[in-house]
Parts: C-alpha cells; sequence; structure tokens
C-alpha cells in the first residue's frame, strides 16, 4: 500500500502550504503513545514485510494528509526504494521494542515532512518570473531549475536504488507548482528523464544538462 500511495504523490497532495502541520515535544510525545499500539510483532514483519507497516501508514495519513504516506520513504533499499528518509531503514531492521521503534516513526514523519518544507521553498526560489501574456518563460529558467533539482534529489536520496523515481516525481511537482497539469507534468519529467538515471550511480554532469535541456524543451513544446 505505501510503494502505491508514495509514487502517486501529486503536488497537490504534499504542498506544505495546502497541509499545515507543527509538531511541538507534546505532540510528538502524544503521537509517539498513540503509533506503539499500531507497530507490528517481530513474527508479523517477518510474515509480511512489505506491508506490516500499513496500520501505521494508514493512521498517518488519516491524522495528516495524505502527504504523511512518505513517513518510511527510505534511502536506498528499504519498505520503498529510492526515497530520502534517514531515520527509518525498513521493518525488517527498525521494527524492535514498541518503546524504541515508535519515537523513529515519528523521527521519520518529521524527516519527510522537513524535506517537503524544503522543496517547497527550492520551488519558489527556482521558479521563473511572471511573463506578459503571450511571452514564454526564457528556456534557462527551466534548465536551471531541473539541474538545481535533481542534484538536490541526488544528494538527499543518495543517488541509490531507485532514487531516479522520485527525482523524477519532484520534477513534475514543480511544474505543478508553476501552474502546469499535474498529469502533463509528470510526463513532462519523465520524457526528460526518459531512463538517463541509473540506481546507485549519481548522474555525470553531461548528463545532467542533457536532461535539463530536454526538460526546458519539453516544457517549450507543451505550450
Amino acid at each position: 500500500m505505501s510503494e502505491l500511495w508514495v509514487h502517486t504523490l501529486t503536488w497537490a497532495d504534499v504542498d506544505p502550504a495546502r497541509c499545515p502541520f507543527e509538531l511541538d515535544d507534546a505532540a510528538a510525545k502524544e503521537l509517539t503513545a498513540l503509533v506503539a499500539p499500531l507497530l507490528p510483532g517481530a513474527e508479523v514483519v517477518q510474515d509480511d514485510r512489505w506491508g506490516s507497516m500499513d496500520p501505521v501508514t494508514s493512521f498517518l495519513v488519516g491524522r495528516y494528509g495524505r502527504w504523511a504516506c512518505g513517513w518510511n520513504w527510505s534511502v536506498g533499499e528499504g519498505d520503498i526504494d529510492g526515497g530520502v528518509v534517514q531515520a527509518w531503514c525498513c521493518a525488517s531492521h527498525s521494527v524492535t521494542t514498541e518503546e524504541a521503534t515508535a519515537p523513529l516513526v515519528v523521527a521519520a514523519l518529521l524527516e519527510w515532512r522537513g524535506w517537503l518544507e524544503d522543496l517547497a521553498e527550492r520551488f519558489s526560489a527556482l521558479a521563473p518570473p511572471a511573463q506578459p501574456a503571450g511571452q514564454a518563460v526564457d528556456p534557462w529558467h527551466w534548465e536551471r531549475a531541473c539541474t538545481r533539482l535533481v542534484t538536490a534529489v541526488a544528494d538527499r536520496t543518495e543517488a541509490e536504488s531507485g532514487w531516479y523515481g522520485h527525482c523524477m516525481q519532484v520534477l513534475g511537482w514543480f511544474l505543478a507548482y508553476n501552474g502546469i497539469d499535474e498529469e502533463r507534468a509528470q510526463q513532462i519529467a519523465e520524457t526528460a528523464v526518459g531512463g538517463r538515471f541509473d540506481s546507485w550511480i549519481a548522474p555525470a554532469v553531461t548528463v545532467v544538462d542533457e536532461v535539463s535541456s530536454g526538460f526546458a524543451r519539453t516544457i517549450g513544446e507543451s505550450r
């Protein structure tokens, strides 16, 4: 369930401006207590590694919104490949006692939220300037944004297993942030990347340049 959810997240789902969230120490303590009884036992994790944390994910989504399903999208080959979360590894390694595991869930949720807020700040800084009606954005703005976002995602995911999936997603989110239809935005991102990135390999500068150029060109063709 979690893997299906995270890969279909749209910018509307995760935009911090649309999804208010605050967790002070008291609220974090309360959340930790609420999560603890939802945690699977070791035998459940062994029998169902991929779905054993679904009750926790469902609870977090119900409480905070769909964005929260990315709480365990960890770096590398975790519960879901190719994420940014360091606080959580995977159910088979991170689940121990309730007292030790519940705080890890909260820490992972906060880390995921922090990444979304970081992206929102990057999107704002990289957004092309408003143009007069009928005038196209200089492609340089799109190229620069793509280069910087690809670099940021590669760094946060450590270019581990499946990292390029989230990279394409973030590029699509950036376009949606700038008013492009969500579905079209994701198509543009997927076309630009086009299988040029690989697992466990940080992209070469020349490859990133090619992707960024294609990203800008595809946007221009779609308008």
